[in-house]
């Protein structure tokens, strides 16, 4: 079996170095990029199994000139009917913009040279490319010629470049520039590579030091047999010692058959050279041309415009593997597929935190008007600017980390996970890629963490989801007067798909909602870790929402070692809170039996206010304010307490009903019909009263509705009203949505010479949100007994 020799010196040489003694290139910084030359459509077309078609080879050269490229190596026309016929569809169909050169290639005989020139008559701007092979391989073994003949073959040809370029000029008026190619330059002895370019040039004739009258030279690394440094010396020596430099362009033309075509070019140009030619993505013979792709965004990466455009790479990247039938390898520099990307988690927390301080760089760089300087580990260049997202930066395998599994979170769901949290997630997605055996995608990743904390809703959502709430203060009956007020919790969580009614007190919202629990729901918790953020994206930039993280662990072991996360997210930094406890304790729950409502067969002497405002809840879809679930409890007590202790689910609605008068047609006393304005003392009210069936005109002046309401009743009453309580909530969804409002009145009166109170409340449901409330409070009147002043 044929292997690799023990000493391969015995069957290779190595390259002969260049003694350059005052050698400048390694000293030299590059400060603006090549001109480019594309050869996607010559050198890259001849290398494919398959050549282009005129539709691909067409639909290249538009891309070519879409990305900004000026000079566009097109067809060896001699080669080929395609090639020439390519060439002449481009210039009939006047496809080729005036600032575009087209170049065409042709080896030094009469014959395909005149193929040649006929193939560009009557464009406006052509390059003619001329070549000749001149190492000494080439002269001895393939054309049997001295040097004196190869410079000769050169000189005659390019004569006769000259003469058949003036005839076609004067023709056609086609402006024509020369280029000479002394093939397999890198295996040339550099002196005689120089000599027979001057010979070139001499023949030519027509050297000038204007951009466009520049005779250029082109060295090709035909075959790269030395390192790049090598490469450069070549360049350095042909620079400096070619006649009329300032009459000359010097252009590259790097193969990659060592893998270092990239490190020739930039080091060529250090070198002396002026211009570049090669192949996007670096396709052609062998291992291929030099990639102008990634040579051009090596300037970008030093701030340096390349002069063309790669703003959507993809789209490059597809017209590009469509034409060659090539594919782009995933690693590829800049454009392939996981060049943006991190699996590792090392790499991922050194981005996650990059972006970070990033953020924090930028914002103070945009406060004192510099320059947002792009300093990011892992990532040379902003994807953005290539037409990327960041998407793809980070991804996750079984060797990807917490910071990365982080990161993808805060991208996509604008969490900014607490470390514990972090750690704590980054086992859930370890243990599902384990078994998957796979890359997780972003859906993956932001799936498991909505199914792991309840989060977002849906079919995601936990037993015991958060339907409304109000936390108000209240003075601590156990401490004395100078303690902090107590906070109550009085809400609607639904629970397994049932409304419950539960209420509970804490030195917090949090520490209300888990006494709550306890006391309804048998669950006991404590808080051990609790952060917040707000989250400020562009689809809330009029309103910021609120994130919440917490952890709860059980409340008669606050060091426990197991623990339970939730995260919330409300516009309302109170409710984010709250529903991160109850995604924290979802998680506890799992499939545990929780205590039920007591009222789902009926009532006893054990049920509570709770139970019985549950009931009211789930029936007529009213959340009774605390005041008011402790007025009715008493209410139902009475009711209950002739039939044994007990009442029936439906007798409960019924009794609600007929004692605030709810849903009932209107009470002696009842505002039948009434205007609001605005006046500049504030809200005036004009309208009817209906008492005891009979109408009276009212009108007042208050600071808003209800006030300029009970202004109108002080005409017509006697003694005094006082709001003691209001409060409202949406009734209903989407378009039925209505309002119900819920007053609690206090009436003072003097009856000889005695002053009495009594209260009585309101509860009202209407479409609109004012009548409800208006209606509310003459519903509360009528019921606490007022006294008209006069007869109606």
């Amino acid at each position: 079996m044929p292997c690799m020799l023990i000493d391969p010196s015995q069957k290779y040489k190595p390259y002969t170095p260049l003694h350059l003694h005052n050698r400048q290139w390694p000293a030299k910084r590059s400060t603006v990029p090549p001109i480019w030359l594309s050869t996607d459509l010559r050198d890259g077309n001849q290398a494919l199994a398959n050549p282009m078609t005129i539709e691909q080879k067409t639909t290249f050269f538009k891309l070519l000139v879409e990305c900004g490229y000026k000079e566009i190596e097109v067809a060896y026309p001699a080669a080929s009917d395609t090639d020439f016929n390519f060439v002449r569809g481009l210039i009939e169909k006047k496809q080729i913009p005036d600032d575009v050169w087209i170049q065409v290639l042709t080896p030094a005989r009469e014959d395909l040279i005149k193929r040649t020139v006929d193939a560009v008559a009557g464009s406006k701007r052509a390059i003619i490319h001329m070549y000749n092979a001149t190492s000494s391989l080439f002269r001895n073994v393939v054309f049997k010629n001295s040097k004196e003949e190869t410079i000769q073959l050169a000189v005659e040809h390019t004569e006769f470049v000259r003469r058949l370029t003036d005839e076609c000029t004067e023709t056609y008026g086609t402006v024509f520039r020369y280029e000479y190619s002394p093939e397999t330059f890198s295996q040339t002895e550099p002196e005689f590579a120089v000599e027979i370019c001057n010979a070139v040039k001499a023949a030519w004739g027509k050297a000038g030091t204007d951009t466009f009258n520049k005779i250029i030279f082109n060295l090709p690394a035909t075959v790269e047999i030395a390192p790049p440094n090598h490469f450069a010396d070549l360049v350095e020596y042909f620079h400096t010692r070619i006649s009329e430099r300032e009459k000359i362009l010097i252009s590259l033309h790097p193969h990659n058959d060592r893998g270092t075509g990239i490190a020739a070019a930039e080091l060529g140009i250090l070198a002396g050279a002026d211009r570049v030619e090669g192949c996007l993505f670096g396709n052609g013979e062998r291992t291929g041309n030099v990639d102008l792709v990634n040579l051009a965004l090596n300037y970008y990466t030093q701030g340096i415009h390349p002069n063309v455009h790669f703003n959507d790479i993809q789209y490059v990247i597809d017209v590009v593997t469509q034409c060659n039938d090539l594919p782009v390898h995933p690693r590829h520099p800049y454009a392939g597929d996981l060049v943006f990307s991190a699996f590792s988690g090392s790499h991922q927390d050194a981005i996650k935190k990059g972006f970070e301080d990033q953020a924090k760089r930028h914002a103070l760089a945009r406060s004192r008007g510099e320059s947002e300087i792009w300093e990011m580990p892992y990532l040379p260049i902003d994807p953005v600017d290539l037409g990327q997202t960041y998407e793809a930066v980070i991804r996750v395998n079984s060797q990807s980390g917490k910071g990365g599994v982080a990161y993808l979170v805060k991208q996509h769901l604008h969490l900014d996970l607490p470390r514990k949290l972090q750690i704590a997630f980054y086992q859930v997605v370890q243990v599902i890629a384990d078994r998957e055996a796979r890359e997780m995608t972003v859906d993956d990743i932001t799936t498991a963490f909505r199914e792991a904390y309840h989060f977002g809703g849906g079919k995601h959502k936990g037993r015991l989801t958060l339907s409304s709430f109000r936390v108000s203060s209240a003075p601590n009956p156990d401490a004395a007067d100078e303690a902090e007020d107590i906070r109550q919790f009085d809400g609607t969580i639904s629970v397994d798909g049932v409304l419950r009614v539960i209420r509970g007190d804490g030195n917090g919202p949090i520490s209300a909602l888990l006494d709550a629990l306890r006391t309804h729901l048998d669950i006991d918790l404590a808080l051990r870790e609790y952060s917040e953020h707000s989250i400020d994206t562009e689809a809330d930039l009029q309103n910021s929402r609120a994130a919440s993280y917490i952890e709860l662990v059980p409340a008669n072991d606050r060091k426990s070692a197991v623990s339970w996360w939730g995260v919330g997210v409300d516009r309302d930094i109170a409710g984010s809170g709250l529903r991160a406890v109850l995604s924290a304790v979802n998680s506890h729950i799992g499939d545990r039996v929780l205590p039920e409502l007591k009222l789902s067969v009926g009532f006893n002497a054990r049920s509570g206010q709770s139970d019985v405002s549950s009931a009211i809840l789930n029936s007529l879809g009213l959340e009774l304010p605390r005041r008011l679930q402790a007025a009715f409890f008493e209410v139902v007590q009475r009711a209950a307490a002739g039939s044994g202790g007990e009442i029936a689910h439906d007798a409960l609605s019924a009794l609600f009903r007929e004692t605030y008068g709810y849903d009932s047609p209107p009470e002696k006393l009842s505002l039948k019909s009434f205007e609001l304005d605005r006046v500049e003392a504030g809200t005036s009210l004009s309208g009817e009263f209906l008492y005891e069936g009979k109408v009276q005109k009212v009108q007042g002046i208050g600071n808003g509705p209800l006030s300029a309401l009970l202004a109108c009743l002080h005409k017509v009453i006697d003694g005094a009203l006082v709001i003691r309580e209001y409060s409202e909530h949406a009734l209903g969804q989407g378009t039925e949505v209505g309002a119900a409002t819920y007053v609690e009145l206090v009436y003072e009166v003097t009856e000889n010479e005695r002053t009495l109170k009594t209260s009585g409340w309101g509860v009202v449901s209407d479409t609109d949100i004012a009548a409800s409330g208006l209606h509310a409070v003459m519903s509360a009147a009528s019921r606490v007994g007022v006294v008209w002043k006069t007869p109606v």
